[in-house]
């Protein structure tokens, strides 16, 4: 079967967000991507190669288009497709998140100005992995709907929710006591810091960290220390793996024991 020029063209358009709002939708690439977001929604549109193997999550009533690798080749994001391109619905409606949006009684990722995709998709993985269910994005941050955010989150895009809104009104409604933590070179050594196993962890800008107004409204100032010898060392860390390093302690301090002080 031949994919017909409207139908590349449509897909092409997917890539800037203009379009993806327009017709509510994303595109997903893989089997492995693809085949995680089958078993949460079904497919608007299913284009593929023979060689995928058709799972049986797919719903009847999705459009499934067989077409050549070179068919595949122009209408993938990816400079090397992999049997499957898919359109998914978008998976939450733009809504105004409030502070009971946010479980008080868990740990809630805040992202502030994330502008690499690949970063913004290898975090929302990061989120999956460590049990973090809800990631909250300020409005300058990439959208999770970019193709190359989509494939960065390697599936984990089904399971974690993302949210976008101002971060500054949301955190000025939060209780006073609940903890948020931000990664700061003021900071205090995450090591040595007892963590809680709820709250809200922000990280900032690849480049400029945490905007002023976040900044101002950090309750716990982290810093994650280098361990290198001499003068000569990285500047800084990328902001994914900063977020593994904070997440991880977090985690690590919550296997000891909910309440249980670290031992230092």
């Amino acid at each position: 079967m031949t994919i017909s020029k409207a139908k590349i063209k449509y897909i092409r358009a997917l890539e800037t967000k203009k379009h993806r709002d327009a017709e509510g939708v994303f595109v997903a690439e893989g089997p492995k991507v693809v085949g995680e977001l089958l078993a949460k929604t079904p497919a608007k549109l299913l284009v593929a190669t023979p060689q995928w193997q058709v799972p049986n999550a797919v719903h009847a009533a999705t459009e499934l288009i067989i077409v050549s690798n070179d068919e595949l080749r122009k209408l993938s994001f990816m400079q090397a497709p992999q049997q499957v391109l898919a359109v998914f619905p978008k998976l939450y409606e733009s809504e105004s998140i409030t502070v009971g949006m946010v479980e008080t009684n868990e740990l809630t990722l805040m992202l502030d100005g994330i502008q690499d995709p690949g970063n913004l998709g290898t975090i929302i993985r990061l989120a999956d992995w460590f049990g973090i269910r809800h990631v909250v994005c300020s409005t300058d941050t990439a959208d999770v709907y970019n193709p190359k955010v989509v494939q960065a989150t390697m599936g984990s895009i089904a399971r974690v929710k993302v949210s976008y809104t101002p971060l500054e009104p949301l955190l000025d409604a939060l209780p006073s006591a609940f903890p948020v933590y931000g990664t700061l070179l003021d900071g205090d050594n995450i090591y040595t810091q007892q963590l809680s196993a709820h709250g809200i962890i922000v990280m900032g800008n690849e480049g400029k960290g945490l905007s002023q107004g976040v900044r101002e409204r950090v309750s716990h100032r982290l810093l994650i220390p280098s361990f290198a010898i001499g003068e000569e060392r990285a500047e800084s860390l990328n902001v994914a793996n900063a977020t593994a390093i904070v997440c991880a302690e977090f985690r690590r301090q919550g296997a000891i024991g909910k309440g249980e002080k670290v031992k230092r």
